[in-house]
């Protein structure tokens, strides 16, 4: 049996699709919920997912199944909305605990009914799991199926009993799991009879297979009642398509009520990461290469100094780069995890770690070519694209900012001076960036604009073909064949423009400078010059040296003549 209340849209940022069979019992004792909160309270209540397994001799279990879900749902969104989640699943799970462990004792025909229950709980950009009994919770990300829940039983010979489920006794104690959530998770809840049939690895490609969320647990579903047909087999199968933006009051409100406390050591725990290699340490913060041992997965952890409580710009911009991160879903930029609520600490910001090196470290180790340089810009200028389209400034671009992944791909990195348009920005005596690749208009007070970006761009190009080197000198500009003669005069020339220190000269956005340097790429056209030879590179030196050479064999002859005698 199920039910499926406020059915979500298939224009929602979650999808969603459910399947349940009797198989070969009398009746179904599986039941299943699907329900969301309206639009005005998404953000409060958000959506819940749950399946339930009734437990009993009887009629009891199918009875059990359904109080358990419709009770859950019904008292999960009949509470406060000033209840966290926390609060809500306990009380709600304690009320239908109560009342089916009672009628189980006062009813014979429901006697020892009980059931179990997995639900998923999406609120916002985080989900919780609620979990009693053998039902399960799975996870697909990036290809990969885990398992979320944890069975609650205990095994007897070739069978199994369970230990935990909602009526079995008076009081109930279930799993409540916070998890991250990202965009294109997908999520499998199902009951023992699909669990129970199927394999991990047959159930991973089932999910997919299916890119339809209602045709997956369909096929699950079946392919559990076609492999062990015994038992009622439900699933539900959630997508999440998208996550809501967010709020920079919200991070700005929970990371700037962390504490910051002394930088940690190499070796040591911090709320469960395990620090195992320092990165880099600077004025501001330090940066560590860590594992997560909850995600299973390595991460690079940045900490800030005690110091930058007296710094009010670096302490906001430490703060606002997990939100600017989080509003830019793009290849070439860098992400910044946001922990779930009440396992972070102490103020620190969590990224994925990338194995690679930075451009400043490949400008300065070997010499690029035409090709290998343009590829790189065309990355910076995508992921400069991205960022402007959301009205987002980075300020900051430079070859230490930029991260050359070992696998090809390229991370623009430190998103905490970035300028966002309606947002409070730094006080204007105090110029964000960096003062070689800043363009003149953010020296002079202005916040800066797509146009600033291109202008670092072009500074930071102009060293990556250089090998080092600034377009920039006391007096006047360098060209690049200065440095590069085997360079074609196109690329200096577009490299020039993208570094006018007039703001009105240069390439409008970095989608313009893409462009053109795609453009001239295929159609400017260059030879490497042949190699000259020292007459044309300078013939007086040339007949200075045959000069030279012809006075040495004059005086060995003079000298010869002499010793013959």
């Amino acid at each position: 049996m199920s039910s499926v209340a406020d059915p979500l849209p298939s224009a929602a940022p979650l999808r969603a699709g459910f399947a349940s069979q009797v198989g070969a019992r009398a009746d179904n004792q599986d039941y299943v919920g699907i329900a969301q909160a309206g639009l005005a309270q998404q953000a409060l209540r958000g959506s819940v997912f749950a399946v339930a397994d009734g437990m009993s001799g009887g009629k009891g279990g199918r009875v059990a199944a359904e109080l358990t879900v419709r009770g859950f749902i019904e008292g999960y969104f009949g509470l406060p909305d000033t209840f966290t989640v926390e609060r809500a699943t306990a009380l709600s799970l304690s009320a239908i605990n109560t009342w089916i462990s009672a009628q189980g004792r006062q009813d014979a025909q429901l006697r020892d009914m009980a059931s179990t229950l997995t639900a998923l709980l999406v609120r916002g950009r985080v989900g919780y799991m609620v979990h009693a009994g053998d039902s399960r919770l799975y996870r697909l990300r990036a290809g990969t199926l885990e398992l979320l829940s944890t069975d609650h039983v205990m095994r007897v010979g070739f069978g199994k009993i369970v230990t935990r489920a909602v009526g079995l006794e008076k009081a109930l104690i279930a799993d409540l799991q916070v998890i991250e959530l990202l965009a294109y998770d997908r999520y499998l809840l199902c009951t023992d009879g699909v669990s129970s049939a199927l394999s991990q690895s047959i159930i991973q490609a089932c999910l997919t297979q299916h890119g339809d969320a209602q045709a997956a647990a369909a096929a699950l579903v079946a392919d559990a009642i076609a492999k062990r047909g015994a038992d009622n087999a439900s699933a539900i199968v959630v997508d999440i398509m998208s996550l809501p933006p967010l709020q920079c009051g919200a991070v700005e409100k929970f990371l700037g009520g962390l504490p910051i406390v002394e930088l940690p050591q190499l070796g040591e725990w911090v709320d469960g990461f395990r620090l195992d290699r320092s990165l880099h340490q600077g004025r501001y913060s330090r940066l560590f290469e860590a594992y997560d041992p909850v995600e299973k997965r390595p991460v690079a952890i940045k900490f800030p100094h005690p110091r930058i409580r007296s710094d009010a710009n670096v302490y906001s911009g430490f703060i606002r780069e997990a939100w600017v991160a989080s509003q830019v879903s793009s290849p070439w930029i860098a992400q910044v995890y946001l922990l779930p609520p009440g396992r972070q600490t102490r103020l620190y910001s969590v990224a994925p770690f990338y194995r690679g090196e930075t451009l400043e470290v490949r400008l300065l180790r070997a010499q690029v070519s035409v090709n290998q340089g343009i590829d790189i810009g065309l990355k910076l200028a995508e992921a400069l694209d991205a960022l402007h389209r959301k009205g987002i400034v980075h300020r900051d671009v430079k070859p230490a900012n930029v991260m050359l992944l070992a696998a090809g791909g390229l991370k623009l990195l430190d998103l905490g001076l970035a300028y966002v348009a309606g947002m409070p920005d730094a006080p204007s005596e105090s110029t964000p960036g960096t003062l070689s690749y800043m363009a003149p208009e953010l020296a002079n007070g202005h916040p800066g604009d797509a146009r600033s970006d291109v202008y670092a761009c072009g500074i930071t190009l102009f060293r990556l073909f250089s090998g080092g080197h600034f377009p920039y000198g006391l007096r006047h500009r360098t060209a690049l064949s200065k440095y590069r003669p085997d360079l074609p005069p196109w690329l200096d020339g577009i490299l020039e423009k993208a570094s006018a220190t007039d703001p009105k000269q240069r390439y409008n956005d970095a989608i313009e400078l893409a462009n053109e340097l795609e453009h001239a790429r295929l159609h400017g056209g260059w030879t490497v010059p042949a190699s000259r030879s020292l007459y044309e590179k300078n013939p007086l030196a040339l007949w200075q040296a045959i000069s030279a050479l012809l006075a040495l064999a004059l005086l060995c002859l003079v000298w010869w003549a002499a010793h013959l005698d």
